[in-house]
């Protein structure tokens, strides 16, 4: 009697360990030396066809490229100017802006909400105020910005000197709508073609995050 009592206890203890160790196993997908698994990634919803890049491509043609050769021309002479189409970062370099933004937002306890892409012109000269040479003199080109959304707007920012961000409308001061004084300076424009350019903005310390100097130039061979 006692010794089927005490096969039946083992026989328990033996069912029970079993069940312990089998909760404790690791799903197949994540045991060692495997991979795990991940979900395919969709695209966006924002991806358009290449039917309507094209078109899109075609009416900057038409309706920017030949106002944009016009006034070259008659305020520079150059006929060997070509229109920029196209501005382009390295693929490593975005990723590493995209991540130091963020580590950035971070530290600074904010999210980011957008990125901004504002149009550039460069200016005839060829150095920049802060002594880096000008590539595309006249060129258009593009810079980008990370936002911040307050108040349901989506406001550029960058870091300040005390880690926190800071509105940058705050900091230039410029025209709310974004214009400045262009019929103002549309004559000193057309003279020179040469911007005056404020005090620096950025005080000691204080980190900008916003990015420029892509590779921009006239439509690479076989795109579009």
């Amino acid at each position: 009697m006692k010794n089927t009592k005490k096969n039946g206890l083992l026989l328990i203890l033996g069912g029970f360990l079993l069940i312990s160790m089998s909760c404790q196993e690791k799903p197949r997908q994540q045991q060692e030396g495997e991979e795990e698994i991940q979900e395919p990634i969709k695209p966006p919803s924002d991806i358009i066809s290449l039917e309507l890049s094209k078109t899109l491509y075609d009416n900057y043609t038409r309706n920017r490229v030949a106002p944009i050769m016009a006034y070259e021309m008659e305020t520079n002479e150059d006929e060997d100017f070509e229109v920029a189409r196209f501005v382009d970062f390295d693929y490593k370099t975005m990723k590493q802006y995209i991540d130091y933004v963020e580590q950035e937002a971070k530290k600074a306890k904010v999210d980011v909400s957008t990125f901004r892409l504002y149009f550039a012109n460069y200016p005839n000269s060829e150095k920049f105020p802060d002594g880096k040479k000008v590539v595309h003199p006249r060129q258009n080109s593009i810079f980008l910005l990370p936002t911040l959304n307050q108040g349901g707007e989506n406001l550029g920012f960058y870091i300040g000197a005390d880690g926190k961000a800071k509105l940058i409308k705050d900091a230039v001061k410029g025209n709310e709508q974004g214009y400045g004084n262009v019929m103002d300076n549309s004559e000193k424009a057309q003279a020179g073609f040469m911007p005056s350019f404020p005090a620096p903005i950025m005080m000691q310390g204080e980190q900008s995050l916003t990015m420029n100097h892509g590779n921009s130039g006239p439509p690479p061979g076989g795109d579009f």
